[in-house]
């Protein structure tokens, strides 16, 4: 029995090795047709006006990017529009599939009409216009509870997340792709938005034009304060790069250079960095569940972004406050029996007294929920949690391996000191913009996953989607409950979004760039073989 048991697994093991062998071969007309008809469904099936936002329900009765979104909306921040614009430039670079670019067109299409007159961009676009998104703002932003940025309408554009920015550099590649005019008015626009509302010092605000309207518990708006959290400041300064190394223009290179060095003037004496930083070049509050405290993770970043500096100047005064910052973090790393797994140290500390504070809240709702602040590690927030990582040594490491090198070596490779150029080709056509680098190793094995898990609709469906409660009008429940305490999101007034645990499934933008980026990758080595 045994012996029987054993030739029939010997021989399920050959005939399942056969098929994975089979599979592992897969052909390249499959991959580029998987890619085009998952393609042609987003765009003819899903897209709004050319544009997307992150989630949709199958029968698309329901849509949302990080909150419930109109059907006349779409997103820009990732995985929204801006990415899918994105991904179909990547696919007509490696497929030549002139598809691909239309659907790249579309986005483009859709991103310069929701520019500000400006030249900047919000989270979202209302095709419907301004008086929907006010509507908008006054019921399901204004209930989201932590997600303080969306309850109350600006009326100018952010730099979080990446959106501006991004949004310009999608625009960017639209236009050196094909040298298309068509694009150089939105791009100049977004251009000069970005260098006009850089302060003098240096530094950036969250939005822009400056606002000072929005108050919260007595916080004051915060969205004009110099703004390290998102990488507001450097994303700006690395999309400026991107421009020099591709435009040529000398009058990127005053904005750059006072950008890096506001790293350097808004270090405090201590070492540390703040995620936002006042008019007193105080670190300050800004949401109500960030308070003004030094960060640890802000400090780390800005450290190791000295270290870039340093590797794109060869100017040594960005290296002074890298033992400063060093030193701070390990005075403020938490004591061993506080130390949770990789979580090493508060995620915010006390400016006067150096020690970890931590954020709170109770009620149930926008309306009459609060966020408060002790030196209790119990309890904490599960959408901004009290304690993090920190890559210690890894600035730690990349300070001494920097040390060892000379000026030449470390700006050997900056961008801001090219070379004559030197090949067949122009600048505009030599160097890549795109934002995500992804030729990672080929996983065969997954590409046939990827292609298989295509559905009869040609769908990527996938389910643990992060959905929120359907608006039903502001929060009612006044009392001071912790219930809520560690809870992502409140009662049922909460639009906040939260994971769906059950098997429903979506149409999901994230997905459809993640399984792209794969395709798209795979045939990148294909063509290389």
């Amino acid at each position: 029995m045994r012996q029987t048991n054993y030739i029939l697994l010997v021989f399920s093991f050959f005939i399942l090795g056969s098929k994975l062998e089979a599979q592992q071969n897969i052909s390249e007309e499959r991959v580029l047709g998987t890619m085009l008809k998952a393609t042609e469904f987003m765009v003819e099936n899903v897209s709004t006006n050319g544009g997307y936002v992150w989630y949709y329900m199958p029968d698309f009765s329901r849509q949302w990017g990080e909150m419930e979104a109109y059907k006349t909306m779409i997103w820009l921040q990732h995985p929204g529009t801006i990415s899918m614009g994105h991904v179909f430039l990547d696919a007509f670079r490696v497929t030549q599939n002139e598809y691909y670019y239309k659907a790249a067109e579309k986005a483009a299409r859709a991103i310069i009409w929701g520019q500000s007159p400006e030249g900047g961009w919000n989270y979202m676009i209302d095709f419907a216009g301004d008086r929907s998104l006010k509507q908008w703002y006054n019921t399901i932003g204004k209930n989201g509870w932590r997600l303080e940025e969306f309850q109350h309408y600006y009326g100018n554009s952010t730099f979080d997340d990446d959106v501006t920015t991004d949004a310009a550099r999608f625009l960017l590649r639209m236009y050196l792709e094909k040298m298309d005019p068509t694009y150089k008015p939105a791009l100049d626009k977004a251009i000069d938005f970005i260098l006009k509302s850089q302060y003098i010092n240096g530094g950036w605000p969250q939005r822009y034009p400056l606002k000072y309207d929005f108050n919260k518990q007595g916080f004051p708006d915060y969205s004009s304060f110099y703004t390290f959290n998102d990488d507001v400041i450097w994303e700006n300064i690395n999309f400026l790069m991107q421009c020099y190394l591709v435009l040529g223009q000398e009058r990127f290179l005053d904005p750059i250079s006072r950008g890096m060095k506001f790293y350097k003037i808004s270090q405090a004496s201590c070492g540390a960095w703040g995620q936002q930083v006042n008019m007193k070049m105080e670190a300050t509050s800004a949401r109500t569940y960030e308070p003004a405290a030094f960060l640890p993770g802000a400090t780390c970043e800005n450290a190791l972004l000295l270290i870039k500096f340093y590797r794109l100047t060869g100017d040594k005064q960005f290296l002074e406050g890298i033992p400063k910052a060093i030193k701070w973090l390990e005075e403020v790393k938490l004591p061993i029996d506080k130390i949770e797994g990789h979580r090493t140290h508060p995620t915010f500390v006390d400016i006067k007294t150096n020690k970890p504070i931590y954020v709170h809240r109770k009620g149930s709702n926008a309306k009459y929920g609060r966020y408060y602040v002790d030196e209790d590690d119990k309890n904490l927030l599960s959408h901004y949690y009290g304690k993090g990582f920190v890559n210690l040594q890894e600035l730690k490491d990349e300070y001494e391996k920097i040390l060892k090198l000379s000026v030449e070596e470390v700006t050997q490779d900056s961008p801001l000191k090219p070379q004559q150029f030197q090949h067949k080709v122009t600048p505009q056509s030599f160097y890549d913009l795109n934002r995500h680098i992804f030729n990672f190793k080929i996983d065969e094995s997954k590409i046939v996953e990827v292609v298989e898990q295509l559905d009869s609709q040609n769908r990527w469906l996938s389910d643990r989607a992060f959905i929120s409660n359907p608006y039903i009008g502001d929060g009612v429940n006044t009392e001071t409950t912790h219930a809520y305490a560690t809870t992502r999101v409140g009662d049922e007034t909460d639009t906040s979004p939260y994971p769906d645990t059950t098997n429903q499934e979506y149409i999901s933008t994230g997905t459809y760039i993640r399984n792209m980026k794969l395709l798209i990758n795979y045939i990148q080595s294909y063509n290389n073989k």
